[in-house]
Formats: structure tokens, sequence, C-alpha cells
């Protein structure tokens, strides 16, 4: 598609044997050579599983992974999630017909995005019946059209699809095999201490936990066999039918480390600096492979989200076509302010500035607002300037709130009336 609507576009579909930096060329998979004038590795990152090789864990990070779990889950009656991220929110909630054990190693709910007033006005929408109504997505969507795989067979092997956007289990027939709508159980301060096979659980003569059925209390499932075990760290055993590992992710660079000696960052990222140059001569790199080593705006921080990724891929296209031209280029302005939007338990959420307080120490306040059901209002204020903000509901408060950071106006005059819900302040700081 690419190729018939850009005529300078050509896309090769090979995996890389190896990156000769010093040649500036790429090896591919596929036995041929490219030289290059300059490079951008956009390669992302690979999630952390639990354990790796094993057939009953699987890790959702492509369009290919999530096609297996759904495939997975038609024939499961039990599963859990381990992990506290995005993707493990976004699973609790729209799994279907299927318990769910989720462990989580935080005292609450999406640690990663929200403080404990948060994660509890969620978890109320969690443990409730589901709406059959969905958010109308207003955003733009990218599709691959008529590319259909024969059955059995794989592009590459070890290849794997795009990486997952936001709207990535739309389509997907999220169903287990039982009648309800969901059933969730939620163990908090806990990890996986052990995973057992059918055969080894047996010989271990453990105990097995059962979830407490709200909806029937005396119903336990004592004689059903599971495929595989799970052993926590608060001492519970769980049976289940296999494992979703959502632990976060690792940039994706051993391709490309072989005779070549790139800067890494702490998180095992290619360090990039304020053109998304990594340490070698004519490379770039954007989203989850890199590192953003430059020094940040005071409302800015890096982390491994869609939106992230796609912003450095239009600023790394950016600085690559300055560089060939002599051109000058200024940072990109997405760089300014931490700014992400995405759904939860079909609740709009929106993320600004510092909105959990990163690295502003002690010297902080929270200003918030709460309406049961409906809304979810945190303000993160330092010496009277807004650093950043949580939104969750429909609040209409994001742009407001992004220019008041941006701005940092002193609003130490305004106090709570800021929240004030019978304050148009949209139209006040217009």
């Amino acid at each position: 598609m690419l190729e018939s609507r850009f005529p300078n576009i050509k896309v090769i579909r090979s995996g890389v044997k190896q990156l000769k930096s010093k040649e500036h060329c790429i090896l591919t998979e596929d036995g041929s050579q490219y030289v290059y004038k300059k490079l951008c590795l956009c390669a992302g990152a690979r999630p952390k599983l639990i354990c790796e090789g094993s057939p009953h864990v699987l890790g959702i990070r492509d369009t290919d992974s999530a096609q297996e779990f759904q495939k997975k889950l038609t024939r499961a009656r039990r599963i859990m999630i381990i992990g506290n991220g995005g993707i493990a929110l976004e699973l609790v909630y729209e799994i279907e017909g299927c318990e769910v054990i989720w462990a989580i190693k935080d005292k609450a709910i999406g640690n990663t995005f929200f403080d404990a007033g948060a994660a509890e006005f969620l978890t109320a929408k969690l443990i409730a019946e589901k709406p059959e109504a969905k958010i109308v997505h207003k955003r733009t969507k990218y599709t691959t059209e008529g590319r259909k795989k024969e059955a059995g067979t794989k592009d590459n092997a070890g290849s794997t699809g795009s990486a997952l956007g936001p709207d990535w289990h739309e389509g997907l027939n999220l169903k287990g095999t039982k009648q309800f709508s969901h059933k969730i159980h939620i163990e908090t301060m806990c990890e996986v201490k052990k995973i057992y096979r059918q055969e080894e659980f047996r010989i271990s003569k453990k105990s097995l936990t059962f979830p407490r059925d709200h909806h029937n209390p005396s119903v336990t499932t004592e004689k059903e066999v599971w495929p595989v075990y799970v052993e926590l760290t608060n001492g519970k055993v769980y049976g289940c039918d296999f494992i979703v590992s959502a632990t976060g992710v690792t940039p994706n660079i051993e391709p490309f480390l072989c005779g070549n000696n790139f800067a890494l960052g702490e998180d095992g990222g290619l360090k990039v600096d304020d053109h998304m140059h990594t340490s070698l001569s004519d490379i770039y790199a954007a989203g989850d492979i890199c590192t953003a080593s430059w020094q940040p705006s005071r409302v800015w921080q890096q982390m491994r989200l869609w939106t992230q990724a796609r912003q450095m891929g239009w600023y790394a296209a950016k600085c690559m076509a300055a560089a060939i031209l002599g051109d000058s280029i200024d940072m990109d302005f997405s760089f300014e302010l931490f700014a992400h939007v995405t759904k939860f338990f079909n609740y709009k959420v929106v993320l600004l500035g510092k909105y959990n307080a990163q690295g502003l120490g002690s010297d902080h306040e929270l200003m918030l607002r709460c309406t049961k059901g409906q809304e979810y209002v945190k303000v993160v204020m330092q010496n009277g300037r807004m650093m950043g903000a949580l939104l969750i509901g429909e609040t209409d408060l994001e742009e407001t709130f992004e220019n008041l950071i941006l701005n940092q106006m002193d609003l130490s005059s305004y106090g709570e009336d800021l929240l004030d819900p019978n304050i148009d302040i949209e139209d006040y700081f217009d």
C-alpha cells in the first residue's frame, strides 16, 4: 500500500541480521545488503515475560500476539493476568465469559498512571456490570486492508505484527467459555513465585486457592484440573488455562549491538540526543527502542507509550531530512509537555505533565475533585504553579490545564476555586 501511494518508498519485509555501522550498511535475513546514508532504528520493545519459553505464558505486544491471545481465550475458563500497566488494565475490563485472577505487586491498580484515589474510583467500575455502550472514537485509525496470511504460515521465522496502538482490542472477540459477563479477583502486593505444569503441581502436593464467587458463594471448582498452576508470593496457588504476562517491556536492541558500540541508557534503550541521534554517526532511533538522554523540560518525561513513539517518529524524520539538507531544526513542540490520552474501563483518561508528581519531591500539593461514577480530577501544584494533572471522565478541562501547565502562570490566588465545578475556568482563562 505504501509503495503504491509513495513511489519514493521501498518496503523490504525481512528481519535484520546485522548492522555494520562503519560501512553504513544493513544485512537482512533474506541475504540482501542495503547501504544507507541515514538510518533510523524503530524496532520498538518486546514484553518482559515472567517465564520465557513456556507455552502457558503469553505476552501481548503486537497484533500477532493479540490474535494468539484471542484464540486461546475462546477456550479458556480462567486466566491469570500478571502486571499493572496499560495492557493489564485494558484486559481485565474487556474480557468476558472467563474468570480473571489479576496479580499486581502494588497496593492499588494502575500504579503507573494513577494514585490510590483514582484507583479506588476506577475499581468501582471494574466490579460493576459492564454497559453495552462504547465510547465513540473520534481518533483517526490506520488499518492494513487486504493482508491475509495462509492458514498455518508465518511471514518470516520469528517475525511479528505491528505494535499495538490505543484501540488494539477493538474488533477482537475477548470472550471465554462461560456465560457471565466478567468476574475479576484481584491479588495485591504479590508477585509470581513459581509456575507449575499439571504433573509438577500434583507431585508438589500444594493446596489450591479458590477465588470467591460473589454471585454464588457456595460454588467451588475443586474438581477442575488446570493446564498450569501459579504460586504467588502471598502463599496463594491458583489453577488457570494460561497466564498473560503484562509486566512491562525491554527495548529491542539485540539485532543492532554486534560490532556496534552504542551508548545505552539505564533502561537498556539506545541513548538519543535532542535530535534523536544515537551515539553512532548517521544513526537515529525513535520510539520504545530509544532512551531520551537530553535535559528534558520540567513537565515532560519519557514513557514507553504509543503516543510518544509516534511523536518521536515524526520528529526523527524531520531531523534526518534537516541533517541531509544542512538545515537547523528546533526541538518539536510535543516534547515541551508530557500528554497522553487513552481509555480505561470505558472512561476517557488524560495524563498531563508531572501527573503523579514525578521528581517533584515533597514540596508539592494536590487538589482533587471527584464525582462518583462520573469524573476524577487531580491537579499537581508546586509554588502556586500547575505542574501536572490527571483527568478521568468527560471533564473538558484538558485544554485549559495544558495551557496553564505550559505558561506556568502563578495560580496561588485562586486556591480551591480552580476545581470548583460551578466556575467555568475554561472561559475564565480563555
